[in-house]
């Protein structure tokens, strides 16, 4: 069996359904002999993408994989594996190689050295009978720990060796663990003497499918509960004691809570500071808090990072939740005491803060008001069926407080990093996932002068997503930090007619440009998804600066 014969047949034994692909590398056509469906991108990128979003939405059970040819296509590729790593996302990327004699001279692109700084595990392929063992080390990797992109380069000269057969390779399993006994009791006694607990989840509860146990948690003990970015949808955001995101935008339950919280209980996150983060209360220093924090997480090098803990305890979240749900057994007064207060005081200050937010939320005005296309498009879908992202810049902070994320996996939010464009790929990737879902991208005019040419790969792969465009001719949200750039040469000002590039393509493509006309052309395009048939709705938006601070 030659080396790229069996990359195919490892991948199929392992559950890959799509590879995501840009020629030339002969690793698609292996694949698609063994009904793998490889999917084209026009550029890297978007690839890398939508394999992040099948290894998101299906909580690391089926892995994303992208391959793309060595020189330029390894080089294109360096933004999308470096923007899964920092948020912590395991895929497969196999790039091919210059061959074996001049991979390492100048100026050839060297994959596996020149991508160890933004992949968890890289390794080469240098001889083909090395290739099971190469592999069962990179999905290991990938099926435990801390989630993160593996690179595995295969030199064009390699593909052809031989493999022994019958080929010995066996599908990666995961092992979870969990934290030490004497962790969950300190951690305990922290949360059962605790007047004003909250609890910070993050994406590592979606990794671990600890929905149920963090819910069953946060009700037994009438703890708040708050998300990162990444994880928003941990919680069902309606319940009375949801909180919201938290993030450069909040609401302003979250804020409070936090601050005057005396334990806070991170699990599944990293508390890595960012400024596309909630920051923590501070708990060092002359303006320290005198909160106590416990730090739940995958990764021992989380630990004490950016924040000084407490309590740490190492392990799966669902394991973890579990123990503490063990040890912690019946509440006690404080919780009981909390079971009515809390809830009422969550909905007494999220009343007046929608209340502050209507005149923007229900905006007739003309231009349009994002927030009223957001509102609209929580009424025009059915929300616990749809999967939703955002983009960077002004989608991400506009959408995140707003969007009441009800079912798990519903949202895939981001924000270590910012790169435009990431959203249309990851609504892709999570359509091929997940078909009978409807799969939304919101973004802007800046965003889709990046990756809006994939769109096209929308129609020809017959990815039928609902893409939503805020076009405000404007990269608004630079406007107070270029005065003079745009007074003197207008450096942010943009411009497009977005739906009528959609039309070129072969999609569905409305321009909106009337509030009272914004529910229907958001029914009318979930209609056409469901016929098959992608859709760009550009609404055309006023330049909104305005943020939910918290």
């Amino acid at each position: 069996m030659k080396v790229v014969d069996a990359i195919a047949e490892i991948l199929k034994r392992e559950g890959v359904e799509f590879l995501f692909a840009y020629p030339v590398n002969p690793i698609i056509e292996a694949a698609a002999k063994l009904d793998i469906r490889p999917i084209i991108v026009r550029q890297e990128r978007i690839g890398l993408h939508m394999a992040d979003a099948v290894s998101r939405v299906t909580s690391g059970e089926k892995i994303g994989v992208f391959t793309m040819q060595h020189g330029p296509g390894t080089e294109n590729a360096f933004g999308g594996v470096a923007q899964a790593y920092s948020e912590s996302v395991p895929m497969l990327v196999l790039p091919a190689g210059y061959p074996r004699k001049e991979m390492n001279s100048f100026p050839r692109f060297n994959s596996q050295l020149n991508f160890q700084h933004v992949t968890k595990h890289t390794e080469p392929v240098l001889m083909g009978k090395h290739l099971p063992d190469i592999m069962r080390r990179a999905f290991a990797q990938l099926r435990n720990g801390r989630g993160g992109p593996v690179l595995i380069e295969v030199p064009v000269d390699v593909f052809g060796e031989e493999v022994a057969e019958p080929l010995d390779y066996v599908p990666s399993f995961a092992a979870r663990y969990a934290p030490e006994p004497k962790a969950i009791v300190d951690a305990a006694k922290l949360l059962a003497n605790a007047q004003r607990p909250v609890i910070y989840a993050g994406q590592g509860v979606h990794y671990a499918k600890a929905w149920k146990e963090l819910r069953e948690f946060a009700e037994r003990y009438s703890i708040p509960v708050c998300t990162s970015i990444e994880g928003k949808s941990a919680f069902p955001e309606n319940h009375p004691l949801a909180l919201g995101t938290g993030g450069r935008s909040m609401s302003p339950m979250v804020r409070k809570f936090l601050d005057n919280a005396d334990v806070i209980f991170g699990i599944g996150v990293s508390f890595a500071s960012t400024g596309f983060g909630v920051a923590m209360p501070q708990n060092k220093g002359p303006q320290k808090t005198g909160a106590k924090f416990i730090h739940a997480t995958l990764d021992p090098l989380d630990i004490n990072k950016d924040l000084r803990i407490d309590c740490a305890l190492l392990g799966d979240a669902q394991l973890t939740l579990q123990a503490l749900l063990d040890e912690l057994g019946q509440p006690n007064k404080a919780a009981l005491a909390r079971k009515e207060e809390t809830p009422a005081a969550i909905r007494m200050m999220k009343q007046a803060w929608l209340a502050e937010w209507e005149a923007q939320l229900g905006s007739n005005s003309k231009p349009l008001s994002p927030y009223r296309v957001i509102r609209e498009l929580m009424n025009a879908v059915d929300v616990p069926n749809t999967i939703v992202t955002h983009d960077a810049g002004s989608p991400r902070d506009q959408i995140t407080p707003f969007w009441e994320s009800i079912t798990p996996l519903s949202y895939l939010g981001w924000g270590k990093t910012t790169q435009l464009g990431y959203g249309l790929g990851l609504a892709m990737g999570a359509k091929l996932a997940c078909p009978d879902k409807t799969c939304i991208n919101v973004w802007g005019d800046a965003a889709i002068g990046f990756t809006g040419m994939d769109f096209e790969t929308c129609a020809r792969e017959r990815i039928p997503i609902l893409s939503i465009l805020f076009n405000n001719f404007s990269m608004a949200i630079e406007l107070p930090i270029m005065p003079v750039s745009t007074e003197k040469y207008r450096s942010t000002d943009i411009s497009g007619n977005y739906a009528d590039m959609a039309k070129a393509f072969g999609c569905y493509g409305e321009r909106v440009t009337e509030a009272g006309a914004v529910n229907d052309a958001i029914k009318r395009g979930v209609e056409a998804t469901k016929r098959g048939e992608p859709v760009l709705l550009e609404f055309i938006t006023e330049k909104e600066l305005a943020i939910s601070k918290g």
